[in-house]
C-alpha cells in the first residue's frame, strides 16, 4: 500500500545514507583519527554528519515537493472560484493558527485523496491538495483536512521530525564509528558486524521516529478540530474511511493524512499515522 511504500523508501534512503558515511569513515580511516580527539570530538563529528542530511532535506522540502509532486502554486488573486476558495480556507486557518506568514497554496494532479504541508519554517510553508481530494470532499471536509495540515505547520512538526531523525542518525553513526575506533582489527568480519548492527539500530531508531509521528498526528487532529471545528475534522476522517473501504485491497490505499491499515504488528509499529478508527474515536471523546 502507499503508506507502506513511503515508509520503506524513507527507511531505505536513510539507512543507505548512514551506511555510506560509515563505509567512508572506515575505508578512509577517519574513525581512528577522530578517536584521538576523545569521545567529545567523536560525538560532535557524528552529530554534524547525522544532522546534515536531515537539515538539507528540510531546507529543500518545499522546492522538492513542487517538483516531485508537480504542485502548481495558486495565485491568491486567481479568478478561478475553486482556487480562490481553497486559498481563502488555507489563509483563514493560518490566521486562526497565528502563523507568522501565510503559506503558499497549491494543487497537484492526482486521483488520490491527499493533502500535505511542508517547508523549512512556519514562515515558508507550503500546503498542497490533490485534485482527487477536491473532487471527492465537500467544503466542510476539506476544511477539516486543511485544519490538520495547518496545525502541523503551527506546531513546527516538520522541524521537530527533522531534528529527531538527525539525533537518531547521530546515535547510529556514533556507534558505528566508535566500534571502529575501539577495534584493533579492521577485518572483514568486524566490518560486516558493524554494518549489520548499524542497520538494526537504524530500524530501532525508525520505531522511535514512527511512534513520535503517530503522537503528533493526534495533536494535529486536535488542532484541526480547534481551527476548523470538531464536526468538520471528524467528517473529514469519516470520509476518508468510507473512501478507503471502497478501494479494493489489491490497489493502493488512499493516502490522505497517511491512512494506515497495518497488516501486521511490526508494520503498525513502523506506521507514521494511527488507524483512522482510533483517530475518530479520540476526536469524538474531545467533542
Amino acid at each position: 500500500m502507499m503508506w507502506a511504500k513511503r515508509i520503506f523508501l524513507f527507511l531505505l534512503t536513510n539507512i543507505l545514507v548512514m551506511l555510506t558515511i560509515t563505509i567512508l569513515v572506515q575505508v578512509l580511516g577517519l574513525g581512528r583519527g577522530l578517536g584521538g580527539g576523545g569521545l567529545a570530538g567523536l560525538m560532535i563529528f557524528c552529530l554534524v554528519w547525522g544532522m546534515a542530511g536531515s537539515l538539507i532535506s528540510l531546507a529543500l522540502s518545499r522546492v522538492m515537493a513542487k517538483r516531485m509532486m508537480g504542485v502548481q502554486i495558486i495565485d491568491p488573486n486567481s479568478s478561478d472560484p475553486t482556487e480562490r476558495t481553497l486559498v481563502e480556507i488555507v489563509h483563514g486557518l493560518a490566521r486562526g493558527a497565528r502563523l507568522p506568514a501565510l503559506p503558499e497554496v497549491g494543487i497537484y494532479d492526482s486521483p488520490e485523496v491527499n493533502a500535505f504541508a511542508t517547508g523549512p519554517t512556519k514562515s515558508r510553508a507550503l500546503v498542497a491538495v490533490s485534485s482527487g481530494l477536491l473532487g471527492r470532499m465537500n467544503r466542510d471536509e476539506v476544511e477539516g483536512v486543511l485544519g490538520h495540515e495547518i496545525t502541523h505547520v503551527a506546531n513546527g512538526d516538520m522541524v521537530t521530525m527533522t531534528l529527531l531523525q538527525g539525533v537518531v542518525n547521530a546515535f547510529v553513526l556514533f556507534f558505528a564509528v566508535s566500534q571502529n575506533v575501539r577495534e584493533e582489527s579492521r577485518g572483514m568480519v568486524n566490518f560486516l558486524v558493524v554494518i549489520v548492527l548499524q542497520i538494526v539500530l537504524s530500524l530501532l531508531g525508525a520505531l522511535v521516529v514512527a511512534a513520535f509521528s503517530r503522537w503528533r498526528e493526534f495533536r494535529a487532529d486536535h488542532g484541526g478540530a480547534t481551527l476548523a471545528g470538531t464536526p468538520k475534522m471528524i467528517a473529514a476522517l469519516e470520509r476518508l474511511r468510507r473512501n478507503a473501504e471502497m478501494v479494493d485491497t489489491s490497489h493502493e490505499a488512499l493516502a490522505t493524512l497517511k491512512i494506515a491499515g497495518a497488516p501486521s504488528r511490526f508494520a503498525a509499529l513502523l506506521a507514521s499515522h494511527p488507524p483512522l478508527e482510533v483517530r475518530i474515536a479520540r476526536l469524538q471523546q474531545y467533542r
